[in-house]
């Protein structure tokens, strides 16, 4: 009974705050799909808390603007259901959208952790995940003769969130979240490999779009010494990524080559770039037919289906468009286009904000996380997907929340019986506790910041 009663001391809510923030970071390309469990489950325990007056719900205005955005949308998915009276058939593509609905109750439960802390955990746990995500990328690549996915079960999937990972872990050395810079750098490295590995192409160009941003983010920390030793890294990562990832590479510029061959002087539709093309177009054809509301979230497959068969003589069916913006039209019309790119315009103006005017690292690093997700979520769905996979939600959302509360949110108070335990967690940083409750990957870095 003592040690029952120890362990629920030991279990405090800044603690298992600690626990969620490292699964929610550490998952995605690990262990894929886990990923929307662990973040879904937290959000109906904020539900309970909140609901049971455990939690207070934490309301600021750029979290506010961020909700009406994200309640938009699933509005706009709804209402075009109704529209075409297909509801029931729908339904079951509705209900992925309550991960959207979860955000003000995650942000409300997440940002009873304090800045600094949960700064640190998504930097370090970024970075275990980007080594995992190599062993597990060189032993599909070469013991499975597959593309590596990880544990996402789809490349692209895999490379998108990977590559947040990879931004992180460099944002964070950049930044000075985490004094340890060269296990950082080294797990950015591994990561980039990794991705090299999947063979997403697009993903590739938004890795370089989102490192040059990082890079332009904190150029203020690039002069001097620093500037030097970025070189030198810069020119060692270009020669292991030239060893390890050449053939890859190659391989798959030719695939591109070849693809664009078959399309345009034999007509041939059948490739990875043919299908995307034909998809395009009968997305575009699906959209003119109903611009305003378009056809129902549900209305996807059967539309791909029917063009593949009419326009082009195949027997080949997708559940989106490979863009995340034409699949958005095609099913909500302009109302879900429009509010699903408010989303990102709404999250990237707050950290515009922020970086205009804060100096303070955590706050920019917050803002650097909603720059480095909308570049990534952005560039790899103008040929993949956008929103609508149980991973890349769940991921959206995770570092939407966490990166708004870093970024401009304000600290929520925890219910007077919770208060004493908190404040005594907190007499020091980083917490005892909090070191013990990282990975043990995690906390050789944690101890040289100390």
């Amino acid at each position: 009974m003592n040690r029952l009663s120890s362990i629920r001391q030991q279990l405090t809510p800044s603690r298992v705050n600690i626990y969620f923030s490292i699964l929610c970071f550490f998952f995605p390309p690990v262990l894929g799909s886990v990923v929307s469990f662990v973040f879904n489950g937290g959000a109906l325990a904020s539900v309970v808390l909140i609901a049971t007056g455990k939690r207070r719900f934490n309301a600021d205005r750029p979290m506010i603007w961020l909700t009406a955005a994200i309640y938009a949308y699933c509005a706009a998915n709804l209402v075009a259901s109704l529209v075409n009276n297909s509801f029931v058939r729908d339904a079951p593509h509705l209900i992925p959208l309550v991960t959207f609905l979860f955000f003000p109750v995650s942000y409300s439960t997440w940002s009873i952790t304090q800045k600094t802390t949960l700064a640190r955990i998504v930097v370090l746990s970024s970075m275990v995940a980007c080594f995992v995500a190599l062993l597990m990328a060189v032993i599909q690549q070469y013991w499975v003769g597959v593309r590596a996915e990880g544990g996402a079960g789809n490349p692209i999937v895999f490379a998108t969130v990977l590559c947040l990972a990879v931004a992180v872990c460099v944002a964070g050395a950049l930044s000075g979240i985490e004094r340890a810079r060269s296990p950082l750098f080294y797990a950015a490295l591994a990561g980039t490999i990794a991705i090299i590995y999947s063979g997403s192409r697009i993903v590739w160009l938004a890795l370089l779009i989102a490192g040059v941003a990082v890079l332009l983010i904190n150029r203020h920390r690039l002069r001097g010494r620093n500037a030097v030793r970025l070189l030198h890294l810069l020119v060692a990562v270009g020669i292991v990524i030239a060893a390890f990832g050449f053939q890859a590479i190659s391989g798959r510029v030719d695939f591109l080559h070849s693809d664009w061959d078959e399309m345009g002087t034999h007509g041939n539709y059948d490739t990875s770039l043919g299908i995307r093309v034909a998809l395009w177009d009968i997305g575009l054809k699906a959209f003119h037919a109903m611009p305003v509301f378009g056809h129902g979230v549900g209305a996807s497959q059967l539309l791909i289906k029917q063009g593949f068969h009419d326009q082009f003589a195949m027997d080949t069916g997708f559940n989106h468009f490979h863009n995340g913006f034409l699949t958005a039209l095609v099913q909500a019309g302009i109302l879900g286009a429009a509010t699903l790119a408010a989303i990102f315009v709404v999250a990237a103006g707050n950290a515009a904000r922020v970086l205009r005017n804060s100096s303070d690292p955590v706050e920019r690093f917050g803002a650097t996380m909603i720059v480095i997700v909308v570049i990534t979520y952005l560039t790899a769905g103008m040929t993949g997907i956008l929103v609508g996979h149980d991973i890349l939600d769940s991921v959206l959302m995770v570092f939407l929340v966490c990166g708004t509360y870093l970024a401009s949110g304000r600290q929520a108070p925890l219910t007077e019986e919770q208060a004493l335990p908190q404040v005594m967690e907190e007499q020091a940083l980083p917490p005892v506790g909090e070191e013990q409750a990282l990975p043990p990957a995690t906390q050789e870095p944690l101890r040289a910041r100390q």
